[in-house]
């Protein structure tokens, strides 16, 4: 009788701690916007209309990592941490121009989204990256 006691204890215990923990990890995840919308706002010419990236997919479904897309260069070494605050692209990336080792907004967007696309496409996979109408919606 008193093992069983000692018994029922220790998994209730042992439930006790999982839970705990599970809560704690749940309360540090990141709160990941199901989508994002990619704006096409500050170019002269805006030929292609704005891109919905399922977020959520690339971060839970795709295994994409945060700093796979978010980035804070500093000596040519990206420091940025998850959990820290996401600039706009616009911030470092000028629709117009490139500045310093910053390429202009369309081509770092370009660069990162096909770049990944064509890796996961060679893995086997299927990534749309060569028609522009598979990620730009239609423009109003």
């Amino acid at each position: 009788m008193k093992k069983q006691m000692i018994t029922m204890f220790c998994i209730l215990l042992c439930g006790l701690v999982f839970l705990a923990v599970g809560a704690l990890i749940a309360a540090e995840a990141p709160d990941v916007p199901d989508e994002v919308t990619i704006m096409n706002e500050g170019y002269k010419k805006d030929k292609k209309g704005s891109v919905k990236l399922s977020h959520k997919k690339h971060s839970a479904d795709y295994g994409a990592k945060c700093m796979d897309c978010h980035h804070d260069y500093k000596d040519g070494k990206n420091v940025w941490v998850e959990g820290q605050p996401v600039k706009k692209c616009s911030s470092c990336h000028d629709p117009e121009k490139k500045q310093g080792n910053a390429d202009k907004l369309q081509n770092s967007f370009h660069k990162n989204c096909k770049d990944c696309h064509k890796e996961v496409t060679k893995a086997g996979k299927k990534a749309p990256f060569k028609k522009c109408n598979d990620c730009h919606e239609k423009k109003s």
